[in-house]
């Protein structure tokens, strides 16, 4: 085993030890089936779906199914969470929250991968077996932490009616993906231009931000924690790790540094594009 496949086998065995905490967290005050946590086996199952998938990929060779899978765990889980668990309300409410999105980006992604055939970031890691497993590990990681806080709130036991953070979460909610969803589209349509070949976008919400995709989806996971809160008891707690994770990982991880560092590399020098860099706001949309 080279270091490489070493120190990938070290992150799918700590990110499987952050599951199970937040699983453990997460269960108090939580729907049982014959005494065990509803929510701990959602977690367990996200874990089993991405090992299960991962087995004929690794022989085929393929991530033609990695982002399909990881959108149809959050719905297949998210589903059997409302079958398996005395859901009100608010929990269908976010439930549907969870479903939609997760259909909306697994379809976005799914489509987008057969259209160029493969994701150059597998290139590298498919042949180790380590390598190729730890990526979903992870996926099975950034499900559970993505979706954890809506999860923990669908299963709780503590029911609360539509109250003013019921309501102010769905607005929130709803302008986020609404952002995302548009954005997505922009971005797609313009460079489905033959027109458009080589240019960077600068038009629509990309005018104000730019990545106003990343900033919907913050804010419509921020919606989803905001209708959570007060269902939340004792360490349930710790799922408020979801919205925090999802900005870290679109700020600070896989979204907006690479993607700036490869636009630097591909227009950097450009007047145009320095100017639409200087005049736009990496992230929050600017309204003037």
């Amino acid at each position: 085993m080279n270091e490489k496949s070493r120190k990938a086998l070290i992150s799918t065995v700590i990110a499987v030890v952050v599951a199970v905490l937040i699983a453990l967290a997460g269960s108090q005050g939580g729907s049982r089936i014959g005494g065990f946590p509803v929510f701990a086996l959602g977690v367990a199952i996200a874990f089993v779906i991405q090992w299960l998938v991962f087995i004929p990929s690794y022989r085929a060779q393929t991530e033609k199914f990695y982002d399909l899978t990881g959108a149809l765990t959050y719905i297949s889980i998210t589903v059997f969470l409302v079958l398996a668990s005395g859901v009100d309300a608010r929990g269908m409410v976010l439930a549907a929250m969870v479903v939609l999105w997760a259909a909306r980006l697994g379809s976005f992604l799914f489509m987008r991968i057969s259209k160029h055939g493969k994701d150059d970031r597998f290139d590298e890691l498919k042949p180790d077996f380590f390598r190729f497993l730890n990526t979903w590990t992870i996926q099975g990681l950034w499900v559970v932490l993505t979706a954890a806080l809506a999860w923990v709130a669908i299963t709780s036991d503590q029911k609360v009616g539509l109250d003013g953070f019921f309501w102010v979460g769905l607005l929130v909610w709803a302008a986020g993906i609404a952002i995302e969803t548009v954005a997505d589209l922009q971005k797609t349509r313009f460079k489905d231009d033959p027109a458009n070949k080589g240019r960077f976008i600068s038009t629509g919400l990309w005018s104000r931000s730019r990545h106003p995709n990343y900033f919907g989806e913050i804010t419509l996971w921020v919606g989803v924690a905001i209708i959570a809160l007060p269902v939340l008891q004792g360490w349930q707690w710790a799922a408020l790790i979801s919205p925090v994770f999802v900005a870290l990982l679109l700020t600070k991880g896989s979204g907006v540094p690479p993607l700036e560092k490869k636009a630097d590399k591909k227009w950097g020098g450009q007047a145009d594009y320095e100017e639409y860099k200087k005049n736009t706001p990496v992230l929050v949309p600017k309204l003037k």
